[in-house]
């Protein structure tokens, strides 16, 4: 009932203080609903993670991050050499950021199998298997450093090409910035 009452209260706050506008959020705004999301929207708060975090285990959830994730997440789960990840509205989170990290272990694991939407964040259950989703969350706890693992090689070509458009047209004209 308090859970109600306190989603009740935060859902009414922000359309008064927020509205239907048309615009970015504000950074109260984000904060409310970054709230209700943790507070009342992603179940599992207290479920534990049946799979201790060993090497074994965190290698194998980063194989299947590699295999189900890194399209969106990076090789890295931060995002990296993702191009649309900074465009997607909301945009793909860096996986290491307090934000993501605060959530409980349970709540990752119902994220995963229950996706956010209308985020982008799919939903993988019947994709995916319970340990295999478990073992993705004992990654995300021990994610590399950003950048570490490079580009996403479904993005390198791209990334390749358009570094090579870019050093013709310097060439082309010297001491000009190709146009964004």
């Amino acid at each position: 009932m308090k859970t109600w009452i306190v989603g009740s209260g935060l859902i009414i706050g922000a359309l008064v203080l927020g509205g239907c506008k048309a615009s970015a959020p504000s950074g109260f705004e984000n904060k409310m609903a970054t709230d209700i999301k943790k507070v009342i929207t992603v179940g599992d708060k207290d479920v534990k993670n049946p799979f201790p975090a060993s090497a074994d285990n965190i290698k194998e959830g980063a194989e299947h991050f590699q295999h189900h994730c890194q399209i969106c997440h990076g090789l890295d789960g931060h995002a990296t050499g993702v191009p649309f990840a900074p465009s997607m509205d909301p945009p793909v989170p860096d996986l290491g950021v307090a934000d993501v990290q605060g959530y409980t272990d349970g709540q990752l694991h119902w994220i995963i199998r229950n996706g956010i939407g209308p985020s982008g964040m799919p939903a993988w259950k019947g994709i995916l298997e319970d340990e295999e989703m478990w073992k993705i969350v004992s990654y995300l706890r021990n994610l590399p450093a950003k950048g570490s693992l490079g580009i996403p090689t479904v993005f390198k070509e791209e990334s390749e090409e358009h570094q090579a458009a870019e050093h013709a047209h310097q060439h082309q004209h010297p001491g000009k910035k190709p146009e964004k």
